[in-house]
């Protein structure tokens, strides 16, 4: 087995060219943090681990390297959005490989929060494998607000070396987001 130290990050491109259009810009914005000298962030990026590809490689090329980068990981932060699509992006497959080949716990967040106190609420942002995998209990998962504090936390704290979640609507409490000042 593979050195399982990454997180991979996962969001949906929109089918855009232009990253400022798609779901890019928020893991764009997780670089920034684990780059800048003023943030205690800290994370191994999972996408550093194998050779680049570009959108336009083939989809068996994409798949190839998404599952090497997966087989590196530790666990999987997933970014949903308003514009998240329910199918026909390779989140979907990003999902589905994590979950059912990889075994990885899912750090879902959502952009525009504050805190998740109720995740079974935001079904709606959630692509169709995601659903599935969550309504039949196949994830581990814990639904988190896209807050710095929070992701950091999360991606420290579950693994697949020590996966303490214990279903697929796990969330922190009112108390733990204020911890994190998240509420």
């Amino acid at each position: 087995m593979a050195n399982r130290t990454g997180t991979y990050v996962a969001f949906d491109g929109l089918g855009q060219t232009d990253p400022s259009k798609s779901d890019f810009r928020y893991y764009s914005t997780i670089q920034a943090w684990a780059a800048g000298k003023h943030f205690d962030f800290k994370y191994v990026n999972s996408h550093d681990k194998t050779y680049a590809v570009r959108d336009s490689s083939l989809r068996s090329t994409l798949e190839s390297r998404i599952r090497e980068r997966l087989a590196a990981s530790k666990n999987c932060l997933v970014i949903l959005s308003e514009d998240t699509r329910k199918n026909g992006s390779m989140l979907s497959y990003e999902i589905e490989q994590s979950v059912d080949r990889y075994g990885l716990p899912l750090i879902i967040t959502y952009v525009g929060y504050e805190q998740i106190l109720a995740p079974s609420k935001l079904f709606s942002r959630w692509p169709s494998v995601l659903a599935h995998r969550i309504y039949n209990d196949l994830a581990k998962a814990i639904h988190i607000p896209f807050k710095k504090s929070a992701i950091n936390n999360a991606i420290s704290q579950f693994s697949i070396q020590d996966n303490r979640l214990s279903g697929s609507l796990s969330h922190y409490s009112l108390e733990a987001h204020r911890d994190l000042g998240c509420a």
